[in-house]
């Protein structure tokens, strides 16, 4: 089945906002077997909105909107969608039940605006908002599907998971795909590329390769629709029969290829799935039942909030230390100041001092420790923008390493976390 993704709002046009939930939506849509064609944003524009559903209809089964449903008067779409589809608004005591409990619930007063949410478009299919206040609609147009939801990221997810999703896929025949995903590190995309130009030739048709950069990393994704659905042919014995064939056929197929892959690239593997360094380091603290804290300068807490961004994570962490400056490096830390004079405060003698003190002063079995010159001003001919030490301490051992990042302070900060969280995985 294929889906189209619209997210409307002006403030995405302008960059006021960036705009996230199509890339999640089409993560959870491919997941679920569904193929995402085309994603796109509109302005708030009742015309632009109608547009952009006459074009995605004529070519997609799925159409999925998000944005412009909220409470004020810029949010044009649930207007919008009456036009499109020749209907009016209706008052809905159920939706206005639903915004009751959760305003009751967070200690808020209802007010005008927020009532008129309870109008829905007559027609449609309504689908109670269970984390705020603006209800989801669903239109049916003969064999085709529209679905409008929140902007709020959070809302929209909440809806995906719990009730879009289910129900696209109680109505629909999916297809079968199949995917392996490996992260690989310690090489540039286009010597990978040059590495698998081979591999990549010899690819059976239907089988595709995509590189997915990251900041020091990089995702392959090995990928197929397999169009070979068994489950659905019980009934037509030798139809199943030839279907199961195929479906066995191409999943040998797939897996040649993947495991051709994985010989290319065994040097540099990182993992073969789909999670996070942070995800991966935390699993491994819990396995050996080690704690970790971090000490950091450049990157500005951003080790610490990956790693607590994984749920769970107050069993293996226990805080952090933003040495931004040499006198926090000094007095929280006890760096010593000679070193910082004579070496600065971007090399191996002082990050060794603060991944091992850190650890000390956090009581933890393990530390990250970094510093570095995360620009755009600040270097030197010696230490130029996007030098960066890493030292990582785990019970008495530590390892230093030198890394040159890049020019960008934003890539530089992204880079140097996601590489000391790397250096400690694969010290441990």
């Amino acid at each position: 089945m294929k889906v189209e993704i619209i997210t409307i709002g002006d403030e995405i046009l302008i960059g006021q906002i960036i705009e996230t939930n199509s890339a999640w939506m089409a993560a959870e849509l491919t997941k679920a077997g569904f193929e995402v064609t085309h994603i796109h944003s509109v302005g708030d524009s009742a015309q632009t909105i109608i547009d952009a559903i006459d074009l995605a209809f004529s070519r997609s089964d799925i159409l999925l909107l998000t944005g412009g449903i909220g409470p004020t008067h810029d949010d044009i779409t649930k207007n919008t969608l009456c036009r499109y589809f020749n209907t009016e608004l209706i008052f809905s005591n159920e939706v206005l039940e639903n915004i009751l409990n959760i305003f009751a619930h967070r200690n808020i007063s209802l007010n005008e605006l927020t009532r008129n949410q309870a109008l829905v478009p007559e027609g449609c299919t309504v689908i109670q908002n269970k984390t705020g206040t603006a209800p989801i609609l669903w239109f049916q147009r003969q064999q085709k599907v529209l679905v409008s939801m929140p902007g709020v990221p959070f809302e929209m997810e909440t809806a995906m998971t719990d009730d879009i999703i289910p129900r696209l896929k109680l109505q629909f025949h999916l297809e079968k795909y199949l995917k392996e995903s490996f992260l690989v590190a310690g090489i540039t995309e286009s010597a990978l590329a040059m590495r698998l130009s081979e591999f990549e030739k010899e690819l059976p048709n239907g089988i595709s390769l995509a590189y997915l950069p990251l900041y020091g990393l990089i995702k392959l994704r090995l990928f197929t629709r397999n169009t070979a659905n068994p489950e659905l042919l019980q009934e037509q014995k030798e139809l199943f029969q030839e279907q199961t064939a195929l479906f066995q056929e191409q999943t040998a197929l797939f897996q040649e290829q993947s495991e051709k892959l994985r010989n290319l690239i065994v040097d540099l593997l990182v993992s073969e799935n789909e999670k996070l360094l942070e995800e991966l380091l935390g699993e491994k603290l819990q396995m050996r039942q080690l704690t970790i804290s971090t000490a950091e300068s450049c990157t500005g807490g951003l080790v610490a909030h990956k790693i607590t961004s994984v749920a769970g994570a107050s069993a293996y962490f226990t805080g952090s230390v933003v040495s931004y400056s040499n006198e926090v490096k000094e007095r929280i830390l006890d760096v010593n100041k000679s070193d910082l004079d004579t070496f600065g405060a971007v090399s191996e003698e002082v990050v060794v001092q603060m991944a091992r003190n850190c650890a000390e002063l956090l009581k933890t079995d393990c530390a990250i420790a970094v510093s570095g010159i995360a620009g755009p001003t600040g270097g030197s001919e010696e230490k130029p923008v996007g030098t960066v030490w890493i030292c990582t301490y785990c019970r008495g051992k530590s390892i230093a390493k030198k890394y040159n990042v890049g020019n960008s302070r934003r890539e530089n900060i992204e880079r140097s976390a996601n590489m000391a969280i790397l250096q400690m995985l694969k010290m441990m």
